[in-house]
């Protein structure tokens, strides 16, 4: 009996976890806001920022497209979303992985160290872009 009431008592959130919780789905809300406020602008006005490493080496960086990409994807229009950056797009579930981990390891400890899976994760992601950006330049 004792050890059922330690299990339900361990799960629960202490105050600076609830704290912490709070202050992600504050930051999460203003990311979001952001975003659509962008995705708005960009919708409205027809305009994307360039990208500064196209506009000084004619080259595509890893993130070319992506604003492109976002817009198609909140339309749902996957297959336009893969011409824009198919790269990104692919590593997109990577990336959400990545951000679940840091979210609940700051709510969980109050810091940004990564555990060692989010660091594997995260050389990961860097690898792909590195190639992806190469790649993409050279096809």
């Amino acid at each position: 009996m004792r050890l059922l009431k330690t299990r339900s008592t361990s799960t629960r959130l202490s105050f600076e976890q609830k704290h912490r919780v709070r202050r992600l789905a504050f930051f999460l809300s203003a990311v979001l806001a952001c975003g659509l406020a962008y995705a708005g602008l960009c919708t409205v006005l027809g305009f994307v920022f360039p990208c500064p490493f196209y506009t000084v080496t004619g080259l595509q960086c890893p993130g070319c497209g992506v604003s492109r990409m976002c817009l198609s994807l909140l339309r749902l229009d996957f297959g336009a979303a893969w011409q824009y950056n198919p790269g990104l797009l692919s590593l997109s579930p990577a990336l959400a992985a990545l951000a679940v981990l840091t979210a609940w390891q700051y709510v969980k400890t109050g810091t940004l160290a990564q555990t060692r899976s989010a660091h594997v994760l995260t050389v990961f992601c860097i690898v792909w872009l590195l190639v992806w950006g190469v790649w993409r330049n050279i096809t």
